[in-house]
């Protein structure tokens, strides 16, 4: 039990709880756009401005420390691995938002848990990590505590129909397979790279594929929009909280790994609850407190022993003789 008593643990396990609240705070901001008396979708345009400040914040401290030849190189020799993990999450945050049009929230949330045991596939055989028993048990015991969630909701009456469950299914599964994909590759990156020239990349090349979306897809919902202070503030919020989020995650990642980062965001739902009983008038299920229980304890048993380290080849770290080594940029 040492591993769950020592420092390490407790800054993993808060960070995790952190990034929970952050996926709180952004779905809450999202209701009240859209719940208010001006309904709000722009989902699209919401990611837009996170990538943006994302790419501002980060490619500016990467010139800062690298120089401007030093971006170029980056950009010349890394561009095409940052483009592919701006893809995958681009894509995973359209296609999951696209998924509640279509189908229930009840399968929505089903089918959105399916990025767990993705991640575990691909942390095997992408990243070469070997697990042992009770980490999969600790998969297991969050699992279950994400079924209670859903058994509260059934009994809760959340469900809805939806308008058409096959395509709503399918955007749902291809983008929880593209958010897996997202943070194992994240974790790839962030294992070899300055955590600041990762996100700086990503969001970067995020911008300028998220942008071509929003041009194509929500140019005239933007027109129509009316842009209150209070549809300002949310918007605000709600990128605030992202950009926490994007820029945490990383952090995270290095220290443990992709697996415990989506199980530490199972959380989210209890943590919705609670706001959603002062903002919403929600009603606690006799269920939740069991889920959150369950969620907590499959964290705490699949960090008994600590995450096991990857044995994937570092092939994007630089190569330099030993004179001329940077131990600040390298170990950062």
């Amino acid at each position: 039990m040492a591993n769950l008593c020592s420092r390490q643990f407790l800054k993993i396990l808060l960070l995790g709880q952190l990034l929970s609240l952050c996926i709180t705070a952004t779905t809450i901001f999202s209701a009240k756009l859209a719940q208010g008396d001006n309904p709000v979708s722009i989902p699209t345009t919401q990611s837009f401005l996170n990538y943006f400040v994302l790419g501002l914040v980060y490619t500016s401290i990467t010139i800062y420390r690298r120089g401007f030849r030093g971006w170029i190189k980056i950009m010349r020799r890394r561009s095409h691995y940052y483009i592919l993990f701006a893809i995958a999450d681009v894509e995973g945050n359209y296609f999951v938002v696209k998924a509640y049009n279509y189908t229930s929230l009840l399968s929505a949330m089903l089918l959105d848990s399916w990025t767990i045991p993705c991640v575990v596939v691909l942390s095997v055989f992408f990243l070469r990590m070997r697990f042992l028993r009770l980490h999969y048990l600790g998969v297991f015991l969050a699992m279950i505590g994400m079924g209670f969630l859903i058994w509260s909701d059934i009994e809760a009456g959340k469900d809805f129909p939806g308008s058409n469950y096959v395509k709503g299914d399918l955007f749902c599964i291809l983008g929880a397979t593209l958010y897996a994909v997202s943070n194992v590759y994240q974790e790839f990156l962030v294992r070899q790279r300055p955590l600041y020239e990762v996100v700086g990349q990503m969001g970067f090349w995020a911008t300028i594929l998220n942008g071509m979306q929003l041009v194509i897809l929500e140019r005239d919902e933007i027109k129509s929009v009316n842009w209150t202070p209070e549809v300002i503030g949310y918007v605000i919020g709600f990128d605030i909280a992202l950009f926490v989020m994007y820029s945490v995650s990383p952090v995270l990642f290095r220290l443990s790994s992709a697996t415990f980062f989506n199980l530490s965001l199972l959380t989210s739902d209890f943590y919705g609850l609670l706001f959603g009983l002062f903002l919403f008038g929600s009603k606690i299920n006799h269920l939740y407190p069991i889920a959150y229980v369950l969620i907590i304890a499959g964290i705490v048993v699949y960090n008994i022993y600590p995450a096991p380290e990857p044995k994937f080849e570092k092939i994007l770290e630089d190569v330099k003789p030993q004179h001329e080594m940077d131990t600040t940029y390298e170990h950062e």
